[in-house]
């Protein structure tokens, strides 16, 4: 048995890789952080012509038809581009569809979801990482009233899932009445964070049995997939910095301290790597393990992150916090991805949950 990827999978993830190098190169995200205006238009057409949306849409409404692994390979080429995509909700929006959606449904939402011509949200973060004071939604009736918050993309998408309080999925048309949407404050530049509010919002029910959780699950595979390729990108950075910058007459890479914290990077992110791929793995070939693969991934990255991001900015020294160099884009996606959904300690106590060794 082989315990790799395919060639296609390879394939695939390069050639995104490609993609994004001429479609988002690191000037252009600059200019989408600096300008809130910017919906990085150009850079989701080429992905539109790349196939991306379609990535987990079923080949017969147009899309591609591949698995949360080929999914998680596509978030770590877009994490260690720093592109600016709310790719969450091109996974979550068609997932959430397969598992409950009416076949009038599936065949209204996603031909389009496939094409780019509708991008989707996923409104699950109160569910999942707890509800702020005055957040959360209600449904009744066939409406939907109350606060989502930490919306991936959710200021433009033209199709939202969201979950109410109970743990039940609802699809609401973006231009449905009652929705008022803002852009929220946020660390990450490279990714805009919506609020929305419903009041009395018209919503078509989704028929799944836990399909929160699943769609969370999927949700923390992809947010690590995002850290892994970002994670990968800060230890390229430094390693090639060690072996330029040169002080004493000799490089900073031939330093011992320098190359113990080089060291230190590779050694937390390669086991990673695997972990991660494992668990976009098990969402649809190990069910029963994909909750605990999940949070574990989710976890994990979300801790060796934050060191590798932090070590990565001491090998670079003072350069290494100017926007010249650009390293801080990767540090606050990175930082951003921890919080997301849940910080390590919430995703523990969920997989504790999930495992039975504390109270339901």
């Amino acid at each position: 048995m082989r315990f790799a990827l395919s060639e296609d999978q390879k394939m695939l993830q390069d050639s995104l890789a490609k993609a994004l190098a001429e479609a988002s190169p690191l000037d252009r995200v600059r200019k989408f952080a600096a300008d809130p205006k910017d919906k990085a238009a150009d850079i989701w057409q080429a992905l539109v012509e790349f196939g991306l949306p379609g990535i987990v849409v079923p080949e017969e409404f147009g899309g591609l038809g591949l698995s949360l692994l080929e999914a998680a390979l596509a978030s770590e080429a877009l994490g260690a581009a720093v592109a600016p995509v709310a790719f969450m909700g091109v996974v979550l929006g068609p997932l959430a569809l397969s598992l409950g959606g009416s076949e009038a449904q599936k065949a209204e939402w996603l031909p389009k979801l496939a094409s780019g011509e509708v991008v989707a949200a996923a409104c699950i973060s109160e569910q999942i990482a707890g509800a702020r004071d005055g957040a959360g939604v209600t449904a009744a009736d066939g409406r939907l009233t109350g606060k989502a918050l930490f919306v991936p993309g959710g200021g433009a998408a033209g199709l939202l899932v969201v979950a109410d309080q109970a743990g039940g999925l609802h699809l609401v048309r973006g231009d449905a009445p009652g929705i008022t949407r803002a852009l929220m404050p946020g660390l990450d530049d490279t990714r805009r964070l919506a609020e929305l509010t419903f009041a009395g919002t018209p919503a078509e029910p989704l028929q799944a049995n836990d399909a929160l959780g699943r769609l969370r699950d999927a949700a923390w595979v992809i947010v690590a997939a995002d850290t892994l390729g970002a994670c990968q990108v800060m230890l390229d950075k430094a390693v090639a910095y060690a072996k330029e910058r040169r002080q004493f007459g000799r490089v900073i890479g031939s330093f011992q301290a320098v190359k113990h914290l080089c060291a230190e990077m590779v050694a937390e992110l390669e086991p990673a790597r695997a972990l991660v791929w494992y668990a976009a793995y098990a969402f649809d070939h190990a069910p029963e393990e994909a909750s605990l693969m999940a949070a574990h991934a989710k976890a994990h990255t979300s801790e060796i992150g934050r060191f590798i991001a932090r070590t990565s900015t001491e090998v670079h020294g003072g350069i290494g916090i100017t926007d010249l160099l650009g390293l801080h884009f990767w540090f606050k996606r990175i930082g951003l991805n921890r919080q997301l959904l849940g910080g390590p300690e919430r995703v523990r106590e969920i997989a504790a949950r999930v495992q039975g060794l504390i109270p339901a």
